[in-house]
């Protein structure tokens, strides 16, 4: 998968109110309008719940 810049991110998950699971994370970048390259990577986070955003970043940077 292609990097993901962790700024453009943070922006794309503006809104999203922690702890969240994948589903809200990928709901909120879609409402921020994220390209379809962070959602991608979103939608292929482990389904779990994430505590904030740097845990976000952290998981999407391994993909």
């Amino acid at each position: 998968m292609a990097d993901i810049n962790p700024i453009q991110l943070q922006k794309d998950l503006a809104g999203v109110d922690y702890p969240a699971n994948r589903d809200d994370l990928v709901s909120a970048a879609e409402r921020n309008g994220a390209d379809s390259g962070t959602l991608d990577v979103l939608r292929g986070l482990p389904d779990r719940t994430y505590d904030g955003p740097s845990g976000v970043s952290k998981e999407a940077a391994q993909k």
